[in-house]
């Protein structure tokens, strides 16, 4: 099997060695490729989607980047029929997005809040 290096800030290897413990992984690669595993296998769902969609679309964030969220919800004003903003924490901020459209295009959205290192949480529950 072929070595990957990668590097984590304390705080994801942290977290990492929690998930680790809590669900019984023997070690923190079996934990990481169990992640990684979920990842892919999410994406490819995504993937499969096609022509008009309803989708809820979930990003956790510091609220010190509401500005980039609103940057990113202003290229799709045009999907987005309901976007709730709320407070879950000091400064975490929670969005909510009701979406409706073309499935490459709310691809394109999720994509834009996952790339950013700024969001905490990106999720896409397609109906």
């Amino acid at each position: 099997m072929p070595i990957v290096s990668i590097s984590l800030n304390d705080e994801i290897l942290s977290e990492l060695d929690k998930l680790q413990s809590s669900m019984g992984f023997t070690g923190r690669s079996e934990a990481i490729r169990a992640g990684i595993r979920a990842f892919v296998s999410e994406e490819k769902q995504k993937a499969d989607l096609s022509g008009n969609i309803h989708a809820i679309l979930l990003v956790v964030h510091n609220d010190e980047f509401d500005h980039v969220v609103s940057g990113i919800t202003h290229n799709f004003e045009d999907l987005i029929t309901t976007h709730l903003h709320s407070k879950i924490d000091k400064e975490k901020c929670m969005e909510l997005f009701v979406i409706d459209g073309d499935a490459e295009k709310v691809s394109t959205m999720t994509k834009d809040f996952q790339i950013n290192k700024n969001m905490d949480t990106v999720k896409l529950v397609a109906l």
